[in-house]
């Protein structure tokens, strides 16, 4: 016992010597630090601020990125059950075209050096996002035509995000009957060049739209109004699907995948509105922004459910699910610039407006299979003008009021010319851009589609193999080839 109390003792006096002797030299001398100064407090508390900006833009370009699922799962419930494997492989490649080219020119055009303010004129390849000089990095922070707290590389993902939305919103109005091929180069078009333009106009601040004191707040009109009018005019040059019969919309296939797509969706806009912020710094209007999204697309579902029962008699799953993407599109522009109350109203009018419009659609015998224009297109307008109606002074960038709260017409003039101005382009462009591609024959896909199904004739594949086998239709198809 006592010779196992000395061996503790012995252990317990090596150590301390041991602590003592190597101790001194790993213990840090403390030295009494400068008092801080308020310019250093003040660096150190800027630093934090872009620390939790870029957290925050980041997320919320995260969810923006993920409304793309929302598209492609919407889209195939949508569509008719031949057409699902198209839709979905349109929906995820666009976002892959989308980044490279609004990677290596898109950002450039709308952010770069303004020319005249129309189009950007630097930072293609993001050449400009940061520098390497004796060793070091730096990162540059924000862009040219854009007063941010954040670094380009922050900025431009955010920005994608944005630009593979405006592409995909084109794909549901022209689907089922669009060449893939044809698909591909649209969407590097649209990525690189013709919604870049828009948003140099309306988000960059040497724009001519933003110097007029145009006002869209996370894309009524960039995004959606773009989308929305370039699917119009792609699916008046393409013609309708086969066999349609008109004053007979085709049945979703799957209001299950639909129901799904629509929730991800409504998820995403969390993204798309609050974090068109560009940071946290005014958490209040980060709130407001979140509540009048919600209201909105709340608003918008409850009209369009009952409108369209007052109509038919019957709860219609597919139009409440329109109902709510029209209220959400109507009040993206102005989220940050009305009250609650306003954001409601926008939403109850999205809910019928979008009914309305997909009635007249078909009246012209224009086959859009997910009504993509009167979701995006008619909504997108009717949110942008909403502004120049019901813009609260208080949170409008030019502290001018909306006709509705005794503001005069002075906001609604240059709302409506920022809509007028963004239609005629785009209408114009896509025009242009879908006469291209249908002279070289790669705008509708063979007529053997018509005959065998796109998903057939573009990928001999089925999504739901176990009850629409196509190996029968693929032989067929091969055999008609030889």
């Amino acid at each position: 016992m006592r010779k196992k109390l000395w061996r503790r003792l012995l252990s317990l006096g090596v150590a301390s010597m041991l602590l003592a002797i190597f101790g001194a030299s790993v213990v840090p001398t403390v030295v009494a630090a400068d008092p801080p100064t308020i310019d250093s407090l003040a660096s150190s508390t800027q630093s934090l601020q872009i620390s939790v900006d870029t957290v925050w833009v980041l997320v919320t370009g995260f969810l923006v990125f993920f409304m793309q699922t929302g598209f492609a799962i919407l889209e195939a419930g949508l569509v008719r059950q031949i057409s699902v494997v198209n839709t979905l492989l349109e929906n995820f490649i666009d976002a892959g075209v989308t980044a490279l080219f609004f990677w290596a020119t898109g950002f450039a055009v709308a952010f770069g050096t303004s020319a005249g303010g129309v189009i950007g004129t630097d930072n293609f390849f993001l050449s400009n996002a940061m520098s390497f000089s004796e060793g070091n990095i730096t990162y540059a922070m924000g862009a040219a035509g854009a007063s941010v707290g954040i670094s380009t590389f922050t900025l431009f993902f955010f920005q994608f995000a944005f630009a593979a939305t405006a592409s995909t919103i084109t794909t549901g109005a022209m689907a089922e009957r669009t060449d893939f091929g044809g698909d591909l180069i649209y969407s590097a078009i649209l990525g690189g060049l013709g919604y870049p333009i828009i948003v140099h106009w309306v988000w960059n601040s040497s724009g001519w739209l933003f110097k007029l004191g145009y006002m869209d707040f996370a894309g009524s009109s960039v995004v959606h109004m773009f989308g929305g009018w370039t699917a119009l005019v792609g699916a008046y040059l393409l013609g309708a699907r086969a066999n349609r019969v008109w004053g007979e919309i085709p049945a979703p296939h799957n209001l299950s995948l639909a129901t799904l797509g629509t929730m991800i969706l409504w998820f995403g806009w969390y993204g798309f509105n609050p974090g068109s912020t560009l940071g946290t710094a005014n958490h209040g209007l980060i709130g407001l922004v979140t509540v009048n999204t919600t209201l909105a697309g709340s608003a918008g579902a409850i009209s369009a459910l009952f409108y369209v029962f007052f109509r038919t008699g019957k709860w219609n799953l597919f139009c409440a699910l329109n109902g709510s993407l029209a209220g959400l599109v109507g009040v993206t522009a102005g989220c940050a610039f009305i009250a609650p109350w306003a954001s409601v109203l926008i939403g109850l009018v999205a809910g019928v407006l979008v009914i309305v419009v997909v009635d007249f659609i078909e009246s012209l015998e224009i086959d859009d299979p997910v009504g993509a224009f009167a979701v995006h297109g008619s909504c997108g307008m009717m949110g942008t003008l909403a502004v120049g109606f019901l813009g609260q002074p208080e949170l409008t960038v030019n502290k001018k009021a909306g006709l509705l709260l005794g503001g005069g017409f002075d906001l609604l003039l240059i709302q409506g010319l920022g809509v007028l101005a963004i239609i005629i382009f785009t209408v114009v462009f896509a025009f242009v851009m879908f006469s291209a591609l249908n002279l070289f024959g790669r705008l509708r896909m063979h007529p053997a589609g018509d005959k065998f199904g796109i998903d057939v004739y573009e990928h001999g594949a089925s999504a739901w193999p176990d009850v629409y086998p196509i190996d029968h239709l693929v032989d067929q198809l091969n055999d008609d080839s030889e």
